[in-house]
């Protein structure tokens, strides 16, 4: 895209989730690496051939789920971004393999709120943005349910006053 009128331009988006997303994304690490945790342990207290690789494998998964909800949230936290033009939604996500993606108003064909058990939990919504790209929806999660009916309202409003065939 060229520098003119209507270029769309790559750029750190303004908007960060909230910030009850670091408890969220802890709590969702912590049950994932929950229940294989207690099931190589259950299963360590009953096999007796393999107790010890079993009690072993089930430390070393509580203990990289531990870690992992310790250190993952709050770097996710600093690099997800998020923002709203005009023009396009704007959406970076990604920790060590950061992806930046733009979705122009004019491209935009669905526009979702998803609210998880979990997410209900800490009053928190996901909005996903279904565009005609191969590259499929966005999905701006982490936000906070009122700001993200707003979003979804504001999207709507202004996907329907954008000309384009959506396609």
């Amino acid at each position: 895209m060229g520098e003119g009128q209507g270029a769309v331009r790559l750029r750190p988006p303004a908007n960060r989730v909230n910030e009850r997303a670091v408890g969220w994304w802890r709590a969702t690490l912590l049950l994932l690496t929950a229940a294989p945790a207690a099931l190589l342990g259950l299963l360590g207290a009953f096999v007796e051939p393999a107790r010890w690789w079993l009690l072993a494998s089930a430390g070393a998964v509580a203990l990289a789920g531990l870690v992992c909800a310790a250190v993952l949230p709050a770097w996710w936290y600093r690099v997800h971004r998020w923002e709203v033009t005009a023009e396009a939604v704007h959406l970076r996500t990604g920790a060590v393999w950061q992806e930046w993606r733009i979705a122009p108003m004019s491209r935009i064909q669905t526009v979702d709120t998803v609210r998880g058990p979990l997410e209900q939990l800490f009053r928190l919504a996901t909005v996903t943005v279904t565009t005609a790209s191969s590259r499929g929806a966005l999905r701006i999660e982490g936000l906070d349910q009122e700001v993200a009916a707003a979003l979804a309202e504001r999207l709507t409003r202004i996907t329907h006053q954008t000309p384009g065939d959506a396609t």
